[in-house]
């Protein structure tokens, strides 16, 4: 049992990263940007290309400590993240602005799901079908609880390193959103947009920092998830609704609740496997989001109307 909940911690760390970006489009652009996905599996692409290209160069770079991996890794991740921003702000400037000129959020909804579309396939024409491996290192689990504590407890040094950056993520966006000012604008603009332009607040610079945030955790969180499992170009459209369940299970806008609905929805598909099979995993995320969402509409963080 204790091993299936750190399976799930992991597990929601991910899609709580990639989450937020979700409840942060919603809460400042309103609307669902279901291409979202589609920036995980970029991300994770772009990094791994980035580290090829390294390796191919200047040869294979020793592992840091016990991970899996060395620093070209890292430095692949920062590409991956100011790319994945570029393409988020690329795909604003050229879809979403007229859009949203428009004021139609249908068809932002419904030109997000062209978008993901055309980049899926974009990705899948570059790169092919077959799946992919940051590392082909294996990695022996270290057991962090004695056998006598429920068995024993096990974790990859890989996993260890993707919970500790998650934490750090998330309290560096706290720190942004609490002690900056477009942390500042952003929480006003996502209350109300039309009054935070006329009080001066530059809306136009909140939507690209929204849009670069959003971009940079879900390229973290597509690396993250190619790291502990396998690159494929379906990756972020796997994920897609478990990122929605855990927003719309926190509470819609809230980035917080984001958090806490990834880590949920990641403990109720890990719990589940024993019970009704990992082919139905992902059900039972829904199962819980639904009896939740009947106590609570609004979701757990999110404000009553």
């Amino acid at each position: 049992m204790l091993q299936l909940v750190a399976d799930g911690i992991i597990v929601g760390a991910v899609i709580a990263l990639g989450a937020i970006g979700v409840t942060l489009t919603y809460s400042i652009l309103r609307f669902a940007n279901f291409a979202h996905g589609e920036y995980l599996t970029w991300g994770a692409y772009l990094a791994w290309t980035v580290l090829v290209g390294f390796t191919s160069i200047a040869g294979p770079v020793a592992p840091l400590g016990p991970l899996s991996f060395g620093w070209p890794l890292l430095a692949a991740l920062v590409v991956s993240a100011f790319g994945t921003a570029l393409i988020a702000l690329a795909l604003d400037r050229i879809l979403f602005q007229r859009l949203r000129r428009k004021g139609s959020t249908i068809a932002l909804i419904i030109g997000s799901f062209g978008a993901a579309l055309v980049l899926r396939n974009l990705l899948q024409f570059a790169y092919g079908s077959l799946p992919e491996y940051y590392t082909r290192e294996i990695q022996i689990a270290v057991r962090v609880v004695p056998r006598d504590i429920l068995g024993g407890l096990r974790v990859t040094p890989d996993q260890l390193f993707v919970l500790g950056l998650t934490l750090v993520m998330v309290i560096g966006l706290h720190t942004v959103l609490m002690r900056t000012t477009i942390g500042k604008a952003m929480r006003a603009t996502s209350l109300n947009p039309q009054l935070s332009r006329v009080a001066g607040i530059d809306v136009d610079a909140v939507i690209r920092a929204t849009w670069i945030i959003g971009a940079v955790l879900a390229a973290i969180a597509g690396v993250f998830a190619g790291l502990t499992v396998q690159l494929r170009p379906q990756l972020g459209f796997d994920l897609l609704l478990p990122l929605f369940a855990a927003a719309i299970l926190g509470g819609i806008g809230s980035v917080y609740g984001a958090v806490a609905g990834g880590l949920i929805v990641g403990l109720a598909e890990s719990l589940s496997v024993p019970l009704v099979g990992a082919e139905y995993r992902a059900a039972t995320a829904f199962v819980v989001l639904i009896a939740i969402l009947l106590v609570r509409p609004t979701g757990l963080f999110g404000e009553r109307p």
